[in-house]
């Protein structure tokens, strides 16, 4: 089965319409001061989550299952070297590296067989960081965007989002600790609407008829304009950070 992800399109989005909130959220793990020296981001889409590593391992490696997401790849993660693989069979050997993380990607694997290969190619001492966001649905200063938001899901519907529980039971791994964050992004009305473009829900209304790119650009705009005006909005993006270490 075609993954939603195999497009062109959305490797685009993911590399430079995203927030930036994945170095917030690692920023809120307690990590060694000392940086890692080989780390790995497991399920790395277009690879904006292994940028984040960079500041935080001398040696940092990208896996994607699905090639369309590593297409920007060069641009968006420059000195991080990028590998295909599957998070269940990862193509590295054991003890491997000392920081893994996995930003929203375990969603999508067989979640213990996952866990026990990252238990397999870390180090004795290594950490495992599983963490994601939600989406930007609110702003402390306008309630406007959480009615618009609302409005932009009843035209375009998105897959409800899940946490993934760990079942950590024979996998070589244990729960260190778990931070919930919340991070507040300044956003103008062109930025959040490049944000809201990239959202799987408007790749798939497009696939399926329901409109083109560019209705929906322009819908999004002309509402958007009432909430924004021609001002910036903190917005607010709920996440969490789950630290794990072999058993």
């Amino acid at each position: 089965m075609t993954s939603v992800y195999d497009s062109e399109r959305l490797a685009a989005g993911y590399a430079f319409d995203r927030p930036p909130v994945h170095r917030h959220l690692l920023a809120s793990a307690s990590l060694p001061a000392r940086p890692a020296v080989r780390a790995l981001d497991i399920g790395c889409g277009a690879g904006v989550s292994t940028a984040a590593l960079i500041p935080l391992a001398e040696h940092v490696v990208g896996l994607e299952p699905i090639p369309a997401m590593l297409a920007h790849r060069h641009t968006v993660a420059p000195t991080a070297r990028f590998a295909l693989g599957a998070a269940e069979r990862l193509p590295f050997a054991a003890a491997s590296f000392d920081l893994v993380a996995a930003a929203g990607s375990l969603d999508y694997t067989d979640l213990p067989a996952a866990l026990a290969e990252v238990a397999r190619v870390l180090t004795p001492d290594g950490l495992f960081l599983v963490y994601d966001f939600a989406k930007g649905r609110h702003s402390p200063t306008n309630d406007a965007l959480a009615a618009w938001y609302q409005s932009f899901e009843h035209h375009f519907p998105s897959s409800p989002g899940r946490r993934p529980r760990l079942p950590l039971t024979g996998t070589g791994l244990h729960l260190l600790n778990h931070t919930d964050v919340e991070i507040p992004l300044p956003m103008t009305l062109d930025d959040y609407l490049r944000y809201v473009l990239s959202e799987v829900s408007v790749h798939s209304a497009i696939a399926r008829g329901a409109g083109t790119l560019d209705d929906i650009r322009a819908w999004c705009r002309s509402t958007l304009t009432e909430v924004f005006g021609d001002e910036e909005l903190v917005v607010l993006f709920p996440g969490y950070v789950t630290t794990l270490v072999p058993s």
